[in-house]
């Protein structure tokens, strides 16, 4: 399952329609709410998280854009600490976008963080927690 963290900012004239729970009927989504202020005829802001399967998530962003509200990501990023990491390939298994791989050749764990998509799959998966995560505080 794919995750994004995101910050929504809601038109006025929208904050009154059920925008979130369309994300889950129409576009077969999850969400966790983080944070939220939304008040009537007033703009709104939400923070949440976001998941599901990438093309839905895709599409759920598209749809929300066309309702004017105003889509940022989280700043967020996956880092692998080169210390703690043993190169044993269990977050290879699960990485959808293929930016974890081993190389064949070395037998080495090879991440590609320009290929990451910060789902966080390969931080629950390491067992030495070489994967983490960090936030961009002033995204929030």
């Amino acid at each position: 399952m794919f995750k994004k963290g995101l910050v929504l900012r809601f038109p006025a004239e929208i904050v009154d329609q059920p925008i979130v729970w369309r994300l889950v009927k129409d576009f077969d989504l999850s969400f966790n709410i983080l944070k939220a202020t939304i008040l009537p005829g007033k703009e709104g802001i939400m923070v949440m998280e976001l998941s599901g399967h990438p093309k839905n998530v895709s599409k759920g962003l598209q749809y929300l854009r066309d309702l004017g509200v105003e889509v940022k990501t989280v700043g967020q990023e996956i880092k692998r600490n080169e210390d703690l990491c043993i190169h044993c390939g269990a977050c290879t298994a699960v990485c959808p976008t293929g930016a974890l791989s081993v190389d064949r050749e070395t037998m080495q764990v090879v991440f590609d963080p320009d290929r990451c998509s910060a789902c966080e799959l390969c931080v629950t998966a390491c067992v030495v927690r070489a994967m983490e995560v960090r936030l961009e505080r002033e995204a929030l």
